[in-house]
């Protein structure tokens, strides 16, 4: 991919405020991801397919790898921790009432999110009682095992 090309999809990110851009050509692929006020981009290019394209083209660097900026100060609190791997939603279904709020009192066992993970809905219960000081996840949002997902406090 054209350097030039790169640079525009790089200021296209940093200036339009998307989270994440990943671009496919042929077999180049390319992925930009925002993090803070920075922006990483990482590019890959199937050796062999390359090579056999176009013989004489010079190997595409690997980008560097990304700093992550020291994270954001979180509420204090207890951390309510992804228990699975999948897709976090604050709602039962799109266009209905979230869960919980920020300022929200919550009681232990009450649902306060649901992780979609193989096609099945995982309601996810508060482990403690208390009030939700912070949702540290976007509707939508993939997250790992151990992911923190809320502080309650």
């Amino acid at each position: 991919m054209d350097l030039r090309k790169l640079k525009k999809l790089i200021d296209l990110v940093e200036e339009s405020g998307i989270a994440e851009l990943e671009i496919t050509e042929g077999e180049e692929k390319v992925r930009i991801s925002r993090t803070g006020n920075h922006v990483a981009a990482s590019a890959a290019v199937a050796a062999s397919a390359a090579a056999a394209a176009v013989p004489s083209a010079a190997p595409v660097p690997a980008a560097p790898a990304a700093v992550e900026p020291a994270a954001p100060a979180q509420p204090e609190g207890h951390l309510l921790k992804s228990p699975m791997v999948g897709t976090f939603y604050r709602s039962p279904s799109p266009g209905s009432k979230v869960f919980v709020e920020v300022g929200q009192s919550v009681s232990e066992g009450e649902t306060v999110c649901i992780i979609e993970a193989m096609k099945l809905l995982n309601e996810i219960e508060a482990d403690r009682s208390g009030v939700i000081k912070a949702i540290l996840v976007e509707n939508g949002q993939p997250v790992e095992y151990g992911h923190p997902l809320m502080v309650i406090a």
